[in-house]
């Protein structure tokens, strides 16, 4: 009976000891990883918790917290990237603004201080100073549609739309300005009528923005294009020119807020670096994509796809 009591004593012992170990790994563990979170965060560094346990429960927690460190630091950069991107719309806008401003307040002193100023003098001042009047209204109807549609304010309900109409009818509104231009042009439309979710409004704005921005930086190339095509699942516009193009290393920038593919393009056509942007998040809200290949002079395309309905 002494034997089995002693041997009872024996185990329960060991059984504390472990216990006794095993909570004093653990509260040095997570003395380490309290530690550690605090130098990860006052350095704002790329550091993770790496600790050698067999406690699962532990692992378990490291983990997740790594986890969430990956995703801080992702959100934090995130943050950062629009932090800059909107510091540079702003100073953008903000010159954009100044510039036809300071024309019109220009043409109203001229307008005003000349006492000798003729009545088609007159005239033509005031009709510069229309214009650019008309620059500084679209430029800041621009940033608040881009500012709507980025905070979710902007409410784009979603349809069945007939393409081959949207395409038809937005190369129509063009062809005058098109062959003013002295534009040749290639259209590419299917007779079989192609259908896809999306909003006639939404693909007015994109097709407006797609073909104004191939005459405006592809006229070197005086030609334009559109095609219409299709496949089990998708719809594809593809808009595109034979202008000076965009240089590889750009292209991942043409859809970010205030680019102007000043660059890779012409600084003469430069506009307000918006209407990509707002094209983009339009399609993101059909739940489309669009994507852009470019070659010298020979072919820059936007194409974007909508889901087809065959029906």
């Amino acid at each position: 009976m002494t034997i089995l009591l002693l041997i009872v004593i024996i185990i329960l012992i060991t059984v504390i000891i472990i216990q006794y170990k095993s909570k004093r790994e653990r509260s040095k563990n997570l003395k380490y990883i309290k530690n550690k979170l605090k130098t990860i965060i006052s350095e704002n560094n790329n550091q993770k918790l790496l600790v050698v346990t067999d406690d699962k429960e532990l692992r378990e927690l490291l983990v997740v917290i790594n986890n969430l460190l990956d995703f801080s630091k992702k959100a934090f950069a995130d943050y950062r990237k629009k932090e800059m991107s909107m510091s540079k719309m702003l100073s953008n806008i903000s010159h954009d603004l100044k510039t036809p401003l300071t024309v019109v307040l220009g043409y109203i002193e001229t307008i005003k201080l000349d006492e000798d100023i003729s009545k088609e003098e007159r005239d033509i001042l005031l009709s510069k100073v229309h214009k650019k009047t008309l620059e500084v209204i679209d430029l800041i109807n621009k940033f608040f549609d881009l500012a709507k549609l980025e905070s979710g304010d902007k409410e784009v309900p979603l349809t069945r739309v007939n393409m081959n109409e949207v395409c038809r009818k937005k190369i129509l509104d063009f062809y005058d300005n098109l062959t003013a231009k002295g534009f040749q042009v290639d259209i590419e439309i299917p007779e079989k009528v192609i259908y896809a979710l999306g909003n006639l409004e939404a693909l007015d704005r994109i097709m407006n923005n797609l073909i104004s921005n191939a005459i405006k930086y592809g006229n070197e190339g005086n030609y334009i294009g559109l095609n219409l095509s299709y496949d089990d699942n998708f719809a594809y516009v593809e808009v595109w020119d034979k202008g000076k193009g965009i240089d590889e290393t750009n292209i991942e920038k043409v859809f970010e807020r205030m680019y102007t593919l000043e660059d890779s393009r012409n600084k003469l056509y430069q506009g307000s670096g918006l209407g990509l942007t707002i094209t983009k998040r339009l399609l993101n809200k059909l739940g489309g994509e669009i994507f852009l290949k470019s070659k010298s002079y020979e072919k820059t395309s936007f194409t974007y796809k909508l889901k087809r309905i065959k029906y």
